[in-house]
């Protein structure tokens, strides 16, 4: 397996690979997911890329963050800088940027950023099929459902086993977003889960800060499980940092064995929130996983991070290639020393032809010694051949020159690359925005939340959740008879385990006659086809730019919910390739969690009853239940743009009402409050981002 770590400057880059990665991920410009980190400047990642080719080691840059249109034509400029320093892949989550990629430079690897939220083999299909070489899986994964994907997808996995963990899926937190106008999935992400919150009543409490993560007990598992790279958290953490993770887990990879109790000292030293928590892979999830950042006695931690500095600043270089020679030295010829590293690179340096020994013969021993003292650089001796005529004399002062010859040209070449193709970005002809007013959808979470009034509106579509739906397929079968166009709502999250059961479901939902499913992650698109659903696009999928929308019309898309994260301006400029849908009413979810963050705290299952939390300014954020007993964390003021036209100008087909916490009356008054029916406002409103924007 692969080991994977971060990197936030130069001398990070240094710490990783002095202490045995194999591969570093690091960020440059203002595409990635970590835009409040230092990054590397152009010339560092220049140097770092090279510094990473001649020792062996892969180099990927982020390049995870969501992207609008008038971003993207720069965007394409720094893929083909990236293209050009050499770097090894790119870590992308936008949909369009990978659209572009595939443009500007074809020959580029892409990994399929935590971002994407792929959880399941369905969506590794599609990441593959999308262009991607590899996928980096959510962190929530069992090792059972982790062993499944990676056995059977076509595309190398990529697992984190040491750093911090989100409470929400990676690419589904739009808290700090809605709230804080700092979007997570755009780089900024304010960290809102590590405050504090009141659980009802309860004094204030870290209800959704979870444990740093630590899978270093289970290596040989991931290894069994056919997973293909280990990654360790901390772009933004120190130097030190990364070198003593890189440490521990190397040493461990390299020895086949766990890190022992010294070893995991040393990472709770470096860096954690109360210890560590393997929850998600052993699937022992609950209370004892959240924590708080615990501080390290201040002599223990400087005298580990002196120990460790000096790993990577005292030159020490570790022996990564192996570098087989050749030495012949004939009578009355030249001395020759071939040599050629395990990547094909190879030389021959020359010497003058040996003399005549007058005392002591120069033997292939005394040869193989010299040529064996490849200490202080990034070599170590592979096969190694010697033909010497008996009676010849070669200093050793000449061996080793030619020794020093070959490793100095070896590493040249290394330091070189093979150009890759450049293309150019085509962003299509822009279509005319349509002129006519939205038709209005509206999606529940309950089946009761439906009345006569609400259905004399005449939605064009009604989206239930399919497992609610499925409670209610008499229900169902009576508004289809009566011309509602019921469509069902794929659960943003479904482990592989779990799709047997939403498969019988969607058959039973297809036959009723149902014909229309929104689809939150790209592990759904196929699995909706295949099961007889024309796919629409839910918010999950984050469309924020006109590739995105024809990457997924690829895919099987037949409309698209655009990110509420965008802004009216940023909306009209998307070239529509299909039809599209925005949310105009309701609770914006923020968060979706693995961790029922209920259960965790009242011991019981309670998800049918109201839960929230509150913050420290005294806002409320609904709890509900999500499928399989998973968590959805609401806004505390509701989207509300009755009053507003804007949302009717910018050139979308629907025009959302997403009912979640309201009741039967409510959500009849909201439409015909919209259709200019009522007088109506909710309290505690919000505008969201439609007129902010995000940074």
């Amino acid at each position: 397996m692969e080991l994977l770590s971060p990197v936030g400057s130069f001398t990070a880059v240094r710490a990783a690979v002095l202490n045995g990665a194999d591969a570093v991920y690091f960020g440059f410009g203002d595409y990635n997911a970590r835009r409040n980190a230092k990054n590397l400047s152009e010339d560092e990642a220049r140097e770092a890329v090279t510094f990473c080719r001649v020792r062996g080691v892969k180099t990927y840059i982020t390049l995870n963050t969501l992207l609008t249109d008038r971003e993207l034509s720069n965007a394409g400029k720094f893929v083909k800088l990236i293209n050009d320093i050499g770097a090894d892949a790119v870590l992308v989550q936008d949909a369009g940027l990978a659209r572009l990629i595939k443009m500007v430079a074809p020959e580029l690897k892409m990994h399929a950023s935590t971002q994407m939220t792929v959880h399941n083999l369905e969506g590794a299909l599609a990441a593959h099929e999308m262009g991607f070489s590899r996928v980096v899986l959510a962190r929530e994964l069992p090792l059972s459902e982790i062993a499944y994907i990676s056995k059977n997808a076509p595309v190398e996995t990529e697992v984190f086993v040491h750093g911090a963990l989100c409470v929400c899926y990676s690419g589904q937190c739009y808290m700090s977003s809605v709230i804080g106008q700092r979007s997570g999935n755009r780089g900024l992400c304010a960290g809102p889960c590590r405050l504090q919150y009141s659980f009802f009543n309860d004094a204030p409490d870290n209800h959704l800060s979870l444990k740093d993560l630590s899978l270093s007990g289970h290596l040989r598992e991931l290894e069994e499980a056919g997973v293909s790279c280990l990654k360790i958290e901390g772009r933004m953490k120190r130097e030190e940092y990364t070198a003593i993770c890189t440490s521990v887990y190397a040493k461990a990879l390299k020895e086949k064995k766990e890190p022992d109790r010294m070893e995991i000292g040393k990472l709770i030293t470096a860096f954690s929130r109360d210890g560590f928590t393997d929850g998600y892979l052993t699937n022992k999830k609950g209370a004892w996983m959240f924590g708080v950042r615990s501080e390290a006695p201040p002599k223990e931690e400087k005298n580990l991070f002196q120990e460790a500095k000096k790993s990577y600043s005292e030159g020490r270089e570790i022996e990564r290639v192996a570098l087989n020679f050749s030495f012949v030295a004939c009578r009355g010829k030249k001395v020759l020393l071939a040599c050629e590293d395990q990547d094909k690179n190879n030389h021959i340096a020359e010497a003058k032809p040996a003399e005549t020994a007058q005392n002591r013969w120069t033997t292939a021993s005394d040869i193989e010694g010299s040529l064996r003292k490849t200490g202080g650089t990034v070599f170590y001796p592979g096969e190694i051949n010697i033909h010497i005529d008996d009676g010849l004399m070669v200093p050793l002062s000449a061996i080793n020159a030619l020794r020093r010859e070959c490793t100095e040209k070896i590493t040249e070449k290394r330091a070189s690359f093979k150009a890759r193709r450049i293309g150019e970005f085509y962003p299509g002809f822009k279509r005319i925005n349509r002129t006519e007013a939205p038709s209005y959808s509206v999606s529940v979470t309950k089946f009761d939340q439906l009345s006569l009034d609400l259905l004399r509106c005449r939605p064009e579509f009604l989206y239930l959740p399919l497992e609610e739906a499925f409670k209610h397929m008499d229900d169902i079968e009576v508004l289809l008879a009566g011309g509602i166009n019921c469509g069902i709502t794929f659960p943003r999250i479904i482990f592989d385990s779990e799709w047997p059961e939403v498969e019988a479901m969607l058959v039973k939902m297809k036959a009723l006659g149902v014909s229309d499913a929104l689809c939150g992650n790209i592990g759904q698109i196929k699995t909706a086809e295949r099961t007889g659903f024309r796919p629409r696009g839910d918010f999950g999928l984050n469309v924020m730019n006109s590739q995105s929308l024809k990457e997924y019309k690829k895919l099987g898309l037949t409309s698209a919910t655009l990110s509420f994260e965008l802004n009216f301006s940023q909306i009209r400029d998307i070239s529509k390739s299909m039809d599209t849908e925005l949310i105009i009413y309701g609770r914006l979810p923020l968060m979706v969690t693995e961790n029922c963050i209920i259960k965790s705290r009242t011991n019981k299952c309670s998800c049918e009853n109201v839960n929230q939390l509150t913050d420290r300014t005294g806002k409320s954020f609904p709890i509900i239940r999500e499928f399989k007993h998973r968590n959805v964390i609401l806004n505390s003021h509701k989207l509300f743009l009755a009053d507003k036209d804007e949302y009717k100008n910018v050139g979308v087909s629907f025009a959302r009402f997403m009912f979640t916490t309201e009741n039967q009356r409510e959500c009849a008054t909201v439409i015909s409050r919209y259709l200019n029916k009522e007088a109506y406002e909710p309290s505690m409103i919000t505008r969201g981002l439609y007129f902010r924007g995000v940074e």
